[in-house]
């Protein structure tokens, strides 16, 4: 029986699905674009690239020395898993997906056969890079697609392919393909002196400190309980470093193994600690590490037996751009196949598939990894996968620590909250327990779960579980509840339009701690506040709750804010920085993420939320929102004569300076986005004037009426649920001008 002919998917130009697939034949006939994948193989120790010499029988390039392994995309299947069945079918090898590195997305345009086959293909590039060559006998060949094997050094490659050597399959060195060849002299050639240096350099940016906090209020039953928390606080590092992405785990347990080994080890290892992740999060999420630095893996039935060889060792991979979806998502998925795969499920579950405790997943992913045949269930390729299935021998785990802590506890609501919190880990259901926590009334404060969704940058629905433990500070607590009281008079009085304000405002009650310890996704520079849940259910019924740690906020106002205001604040205006006025702004910024739109109308009259409206803009406008607003409210309960008239120069300068310090995070940061955006906002409108020494002071005659503009502009692009309007003005915004830039520049040698 003649099997029959593969179909691709055809694309646009710029490489996007049409919805329309067709013959391979009939693609390369009408030179329609479409997608293929190329994985390279690279031996670590000699520096070689595997070829393969193409069958005679192709219908191009016949009998040339091309890529180690190479083939279409089919129609509705993806990308790494096309990848890794290619290297299967053709060469023998069966890889892990953490083999595959995409290292980037080349376009070739080119027309062979006399004009009958035209080839306009998006090829995702693939580098799996193993320690030493596999040896050739390993290898079981497809014979009508390779007819043979060889490895060439990369540099001897280069050069034939740059004299167009008759023999190899045409690959222009001099463009896009050249990136290859780039990576791996990069990777292979670099100066360890100078990466070392750069570490140096990038962990100096951190200004180390000790925590320190009084445990004579707690009980005896409560210093035990602390014992298991911290314990479960721990299990949340475990899940966030899978989360991140996930060859993750084994790199950080490959760093920490190797820290010793020389000084330049224990520099990986320092900068790995702060960032939890291959990725800088003072430099944009740009990676500080390769895959030459990973997890070395051994697999002795990748390929065939062969005797006395004791299998394929190769590098847990991961890419140098920093994955939007991290580990929530399949790697190789982008938003169009999600969202067509959402419009195809049922209400209930399009909830979960855009709720905050559930992965995506792969069938054919899960097919590959279990050796089944090909039977994928239904015409959708994606699946959701509930936390508590996902993590389930870690959150079991954590249960049952946090069940013993409650045992031992003998204060209520701490016994409470972790007893509902141990049955959220299994169940997935978190609205018990986030009640319990915002209803907390322990001197041991706890907060330990899936919460906020910053590492989810494709779409910012994922939570990512953290954990943090203090003592609660009651004479700070209670000096807060100004705020909490007045939380409705804020929002009847919010500038934008009446009919988007809530009628009910609960509000946010604030509890202030001398923070322990925390976990989980903490990595980078450190909060100085959280405001949860984030769950909109729980925020319409309940409001949120806010947790300030006093102690680190202590030590980032005088090891940061206060060597930031003396580079980049006008002389004289520096005396206008203090603590009060730092922290009051932090309260403030923290309650006003509780009020303005959450549960919003559409135009069209559906109901929805902020947060699945504009999606991966979602973050990065609500701080700025809370960051704009609670500057507003501050004004506003100062004219109200609730806040000291004291406060007014002082909060706009420390505010000011606390643009500097979060801009630092990075563009790519939700923080740094929203704070890049209200200082140029600001900027522009004359309400911060940068002088001729390139030091910025208020311009206290302009910077209310700008403050007030920017909020509006922000709660009605919330309130309409309007993305494109969030888009363009980030886009807009969220530059370094040349005050950041300059600003930058004097900061580079100040700790975060």
């Amino acid at each position: 029986m003649q099997q029959a002919e593969e179909h691709l998917d055809v694309l646009t130009k710029t490489g996007l699905k049409t919805g329309v697939s067709k013959p391979r034949g009939d693609v390369h006939r009408d030179g329609d674009y479409h997608r293929a994948v190329h994985v390279w193989i690279f031996a670590e120790s000699t520096r070689e690239l595997l070829l393969q010499r193409r069958a005679s029988c192709k219908d191009s390039w016949p009998d040339l020395w091309d890529i180690s392994s190479a083939g279409h995309i089919s129609a509705g299947d993806s990308s790494l898993t096309s990848a890794r069945r290619e290297l299967e079918e053709e060469l023998g090898i069966t890889l892990p997906k953490d083999a595959f590195e995409l290292i980037f997305v080349f376009l070739q345009e080119c027309v062979i056969n006399d004009g009958k086959y035209i080839n306009n293909e998006y090829n995702d590039v693939y580098l799996v890079t193993t320690l030493d060559p596999i040896p050739l006998e390993a290898f079981a060949l497809q014979e009508t697609e390779v007819s043979a094997v060889k490895y060439i050094s990369y540099e001897e490659y280069k050069r034939l392919l740059a004299k167009e050597d008759s023999g190899y399959v045409p690959y222009d060195v001099n463009g896009q393909y050249g990136q290859l060849f780039d990576i791996i002299e990069k990777r292979y050639k670099e100066n360890t002196v100078a990466r070392s240096l750069t570490l140096q350099k990038q962990i100096s940016r951190y200004a180390p400190i000790s925590l320190s906090a009084e445990l004579t209020g707690l009980t005896d039953s409560d210093k035990e309980a602390l014992v298991f928390v911290v314990k479960a606080a721990n299990v949340m590092d475990e899940i966030f470093y899978l989360q991140a992405w996930y060859s993750n785990p084994s790199l950080r347990d490959w760093l920490k193994e190797h820290a010793d080994t020389s000084e330049f080890n224990k520099l990986k290892w320092s900068y790995y600690q702060i960032n939890k992740s291959p990725w800088s999060s003072l430099d944009e999420d740009e990676a500080f590490l390769s895959t030459a630095d990973s997890a070395i893996r051994l697999l002795s039935k990748a390929t065939r037996i062969v005797k006395d060889w004791k299998g394929l060792e190769y590098r847990a991979a991961f890419p140098l751009l920093k994955p939007a979806g991290a580990n929530f998502y399949p790697p190789d998925m982008d938003k169009m196949e999600f969202e067509l795969w959402k419009d195809s499920l049922e209400k209930h579950e399009q909830k979960e598939a855009t709720g905050f405790f559930s992965v995506i997943k792969r069938h054919s992913e899960f097919i590959l990894d279990s050796h089944l045949s090909d039977n994928k269930t239904g015409s959708h390729d994606l699946y959701i996968v509930p936390y508590s299935e996902e993590y389930k021998s870690l959150l079991a785990k954590a249960s049952d620590l946090l069940h013993k802590a409650g045992d031992i506890s003998d204060s209520p609501g701490l016994k409470r909250l972790l007893h509902s919190k141990a049955d959220a880990f299994l169940s997935n259901d978190y609205y018990d327990s986030d009640i319990a926590w915002m209803e907390l009334d322990s001197k041991l404060d706890v907060t330990i779960g899936p919460y906020e969704t910053y590492e989810d940058k494709l779409f910012g629905y994922k939570a990512t579980f953290e954990a943090y433990i203090g003592i609660r500070d009651d004479e700070a607590t209670a000096q807060l509840k100004l705020f909490g009281d007045n939380l409705l008079l804020l929002e009847q009085n919010l500038p934008m339009d009446s009919a988007y304000k809530s009628e009910d405002v609960n509000a946010a009650p604030i509890r202030v701690i001398q923070l322990l310890y925390n976990a989980g996704d903490v990595k980078g520079p450190q909060t100085l506040a959280f405001n949860l849940p984030n769950d909109e259910r729980i925020v319409k019924d309940r409001g949120s709750s806010m947790v300030m740690l006093k102690n680190v906020s202590e030590a980032k106002f005088k090891h940061i804010l206060l060597p930031i205001a003396a580079a980049c604040v006008a002389n004289d205006q520096q005396e206008h920085v203090d603590f009060e006025s730092f922290f009051t702004h932090t309260i403030c910024h923290e309650c006003c993420h509780g009020i303005g739109p959450h549960t919003i109308t559409l135009p069209n009259g559906q109901k929805s939320t902020v947060r699945l409206e504009l999606q991966e803009f979602y973050s990065a406008l609500e701080e700025a929102k809370a960051d704009i607003v609670g500057l507003w409210a501050l004004r506003f309960l100062i004219s109200q004569d609730l806040l000291s008239e004291s406060l007014l120069k002082s909060m706009y300068v420390s505010f000011l300076a606390g643009c500097f310090r979060s801009v630092r995070f990075g563009l790519e940061e939700a923080h740094g986005k929203g704070q890049a955006l209200q200082f140029n906002w600001l900027y522009e409108k004359g309400a911060f004037v940068w002088d001729s020494e390139g030091k910025v002071s208020v311009d206290f005659t302009k910077i209310e009426g700008a403050v007030e503009s920017l909020s509006r502009e922000i709660l009605t692009i919330q309130a309409n649920g309007d993305k494109e309007t969030a888009g363009l003005l980030l886009l807009k915004y969220c530059v370094l001008t040349e005050p950041l830039k300059v600003a930058l520049k004097n900061l580079e040698d100040i700790q975060s």
